[in-house]
């Protein structure tokens, strides 16, 4: 099985997740120089990458949209190998099978899949780290990219 490095992409800083489809190989939120940088150094070796994709609904956008496509442009620039794009709306519809999931329904999802009656949200606490300890944030949407992916294309 490959792993997946997944990222989440964001104008200042971004989450990503390292995942071989059993085991979370490394995980973070950091700035995008950082991210840029880890992405030619990643311990497990993915020969994947998926990037969550920017997709327009008509709606006017600012700034901050169009410096979120330019570094998932550098992310994908500066990847050795194959890398994809997918949007938002398919890892909704796939991590719980409605497009109109928020971020803390997605969260659920996962908790159920993968430490389901873990309290803490499968987190657990630093003496006993369940395994979603130290996720924050844009990390639980970088590891659902991945989660769909690896299904998407392994499952």
């Amino acid at each position: 099985m490959s792993c997946i490095l997944a990222i989440d992409p964001g104008p200042i800083q971004s989450a990503y997740v390292q995942w071989d489809g059993e085991k979370i190989e490394g995980f973070g939120l950091e700035v995008n120089d950082n991210v840029l940088d880890l992405v030619s150094l990643v311990s497990c070796a993915p020969k994947n990458m998926v990037i969550e994709q920017v997709r327009s609904y008509g709606m006017p956008v600012g700034a901050t949209v169009f410096d979120t496509v330019f570094w998932s442009g550098r992310f994908c620039q500066a990847w050795p190998n194959e890398f994809h794009q997918m949007p938002r709306l398919k890892v909704k519809q796939h991590i719980c099978h409605d497009s109109r999931a928020k971020d803390s329904n997605i969260i659920q999802a996962l908790v159920d899949r993968f430490a389901y009656g873990v309290r803490n949200k499968g987190k657990g606490t630093k003496p006993e780290p369940g395994f979603f300890y130290g996720f924050k944030k844009d990390i639980w949407q970088a590891f659902a990219l991945a989660v769909t992916w690896h299904d998407q294309n392994y499952g």
